[in-house]
């Protein structure tokens, strides 16, 4: 006969079924995670451990079994070797840490070089680079020091410009009478603002063309006298108070070549030759140009 359950009974095995249900359902399952860098390392430092284990192994065997390998003397040796009291636990274990000690430097080696990842470089434009960053950009660690170099005047950056058209020799042997610029003069045809270097010689001396060019004015007109204007790129070349010209306009002059003899014509007070320069007609200082 089949026995009747009590209350209690039914309950309990209610529970038991329950239970039995929850345990069924489908639990979280913890996610661990693998580090296959790291696992790779395990196998492989338990790899070269067996192959030491096996290398030593047939070392032993070898010496001790092998009789077509190696000649008898040398097994002799052999045995007289490993009739000593050695530990080769102790080998291996020396074997293995010089081994573990390796592996972990490498290990630390890898790990102190973090992984370089592509950096986006935005453009600067030229004009917006300072010369601080410019200047770190020294090479072996040490800051290169840029002193700028100091703004040229107008007057320097002229006579710059002068010197890299051409190049000047001393037009006449004699004595500076009278430097560029102002001056006091003594009589008032003598205009005080001088727009060249007198150079004072004997009457007659010749003046060579201190650059080559092109007699661009032969004139005897004006408060020069006669007077040559010879011409080279934006540089121009004034010869006045000549007594006598040797070239006429249109004439090719080279550096050197006798042009002219010196005078005292036009507005002057005796023999001299008035050396001038310019620069797209404006006066320079012909001293600051060549020695006179």
């Amino acid at each position: 006969m089949e026995r009747i359950m009590t209350v209690e009974e039914k309950i309990r095995r209610a529970e038991e079924i329950y239970q039995r249900r929850k345990q069924g359902e489908t639990r979280p399952v913890a996610k661990v995670a693998v580090n296959e860098k790291k696992d790779i390392k395990l196998l492989r430092k338990m790899l070269i451990q067996i192959l030491v284990c096996v290398a030593i192994y047939l070392s032993v065997y070898a010496m001790q079994h092998n009789q077509y390998v190696f000649s008898q003397d040398f097994i002799n040796k052999a045995n007289e070797i490993l009739s000593y009291d050695t530990n080769f636990i102790e080998i291996y274990n020396m074997v293995k840490n010089q081994i573990m000690n390796f592996i972990k430097t490498e290990e630390k080696t890898e790990e102190q070089q973090p992984e370089q990842q592509p950096e986006q470089q935005q453009e600067i434009p030229a004009e917006n680079v300072t010369d601080q960053e410019q200047n770190q950009e020294g090479i072996g660690g040490a800051e290169e020091i840029v002193v700028p170099a100091p703004a040229l005047s107008q007057e320097e950056q002229e006579i710059q410009t002068i010197k890299s058209v051409t190049t000047f020799i001393k037009p006449v042997e004699g004595t500076i009478s009278s430097k560029y610029g102002q001056r006091d003069s003594a009589t008032g045809n003598v205009p005080k603002n001088h727009t060249g270097t007198d150079i004072a010689s004997n009457l007659g001396t010749k003046i060579k063309s201190s650059t080559d060019g092109e007699v661009v004015l032969a004139s005897e007109e004006g408060d020069y006298g006669k007077h040559l204007k010879i011409q080279i790129g934006e540089v121009s070349i004034i010869y006045a108070h000549c007594n006598q010209l040797y070239v006429k306009q249109g004439d090719k002059v080279t550096q050197g070549q006798e042009i002219a003899e010196v005078g005292s014509t036009g507005n002057s007070t005796g023999p001299h030759l008035h050396f001038e320069i310019r620069l797209s007609e404006k006066t320079i200082d012909p001293q600051s140009i060549l020695e006179l």
